[in-house]
């Protein structure tokens, strides 16, 4: 491995499998709102109770992205990622035997969650950080989000076509199984926090773990950025658990959903790599200030069509060109402001932000729609959230931390 990491193609490899992880977490996570119409028929549970329990698994996936991060950071990433991927399959094995609330909450919500966390983005993109120079980061980490889409464009039509013939339990033990690919790709995503890094900040100093939250914290910034990414954790639940429901609700057939989910992993290759390509070269606060403003429009523009297959399809390519070009820009800043030897654990921590953001948008749609009988107040709270989104990133900021200290 160490002749590997010596040559020059050794970042790209890095890069593709980190690719392939990404692929594998996010088709198939965004894929299991897909099951919840069947598993309601069948189980009689709430749609409260299926919320919750992706409530719950958004809760731990932000819980466990900033642990699982400093665990990469100090024990390295292989590791890291093939105990995240057992987890992650477990819980995807026992979600389709659960026969209580409480074994769904367990296995859809802890495990699941816990191995999604543990197998995302601020693991897989602190190791491309490291290898990828500065001037060619933010396109690596738009790369790396783009490729994370792939998956879900596969997998959401391919987990609706095997649950219609054989079933979500069958289906959800066939996705345990594709989630361990995994582990094969994790063994090139070595490395861990190193203060002599080729690509490290010049000036980081020998700063400690501790001293970097401690540095963050401090920094208006990085808690604006938290705030903000709390806001795409919301949008992001709400349309990729409660999509399914909503298409069924307007009367249109379930293969609209899985449709809808598949544009948004299509369109949102092209919205990560163009968001990449753009923090090169502009400042990633404001791109972040545009993109969640795009989403408050998208959604009002939406609020007020009629609700037919196209209208759907056109909903979902929209918001996904905006879907999670948020991440290439956030990380990037990160890396920007306090450089890349602790992303994965700063990276982490607002992951944990957005995730909590996800708990909420998870679980207000199930209540929200067990209440009304629709999801028009979830809707018109997104588009809030979007504007408040916005407006919050624009005083961030941005300079590099080091050089803001020493002028």
């Amino acid at each position: 491995m160490a002749l590997l990491r010596a040559t020059k193609w050794f970042p790209w490899l890095v890069l593709l499998c980190g690719c392939l992880v990404l692929s594998l977490n996010l088709g198939v996570r965004q894929s299991l709102g897909l099951f919840i119409p069947d598993m309601l028929n069948d189980t009689g549970w709430t749609a409260a109770t299926f919320g919750l329990a992706f409530a719950i698994q958004n809760l731990m996936w932000g819980i466990s992205a900033p642990i699982a991060g400093a665990l990469a950071d100090r024990f390295g990433t292989t590791r890291t990622l093939i105990g995240g991927s057992i987890l992650y399959g477990l819980g995807l094995y026992m979600m389709g035997t659960s026969s209580t609330p409480g074994e769904l909450h367990l296995t859809a919500g802890f495990l699941i969650g816990t191995g999604v966390g543990a197998t995302s983005f601020p693991v897989i993109l602190a190791a491309i950080s490291r290898v990828f120079s500065p001037e060619r980061r933010s396109f690596a980490l738009g790369l790396a989000s783009a490729g994370g889409s792939v998956g879900q464009f596969v997998m959401a039509p391919t987990a609706q076509a095997l649950n219609g013939s054989l079933g979500y339990v069958a289906t959800l033990g066939i996705l345990a199984a594709i989630s361990m690919l995994i582990v094969p790709a994790a063994f090139a995503l070595t490395g861990k926090a190193e203060g002599n890094s080729p690509t490290a900040t010049p000036d980081l100093g020998p700063q400690g773990l501790a001293a970097a939250f401690h540095e963050a914290r401090k920094h208006r910034g990085f808690l604006l950025l938290n705030a903000g990414f709390f806001v795409c954790g919301f949008h992001i639940a709400v349309i990729a658990t409660h999509l399914p429901t909503f298409t069924e609700l307007c009367g249109l057939p379930r293969s609209v959903a899985a449709e809808g989910l598949a544009l948004v992993g299509l369109f949102n290759i092209f919205g990560t790599l163009t968001a990449g390509w753009a923090g090169g070269k502009w400042r990633k606060k404001n791109g972040l200030s545009f993109i969640y403003g795009m989403r408050a429009l998208v959604i009002i523009v939406f609020i007020f069509s009629p609700k037919t297959s196209e209208t759907i399809l056109l909903f979902s390519a929209s918001m996904g060109a905006l879907w999670l070009s948020t991440v290439p820009l956030t990380s990037g800043l990160i890396a920007q402001v306090f450089g890349p030897r602790y992303m994965a654990t700063l990276f982490g921590i607002v992951m944990l932000s957005h995730q909590v953001g996800a708990f909420f948008g998870a679980w207000m749609g199930g209540i929200v729609y067990d209440l009304t009988g629709n999801f028009d107040a979830v809707w018109w709270t997104s588009v809030g959230l979007g504007i408040f989104a916005a407006l919050v990133h624009m005083p961030i900021d941005d300079k590099e931390l080091r050089t803001a200290k020493a002028a």
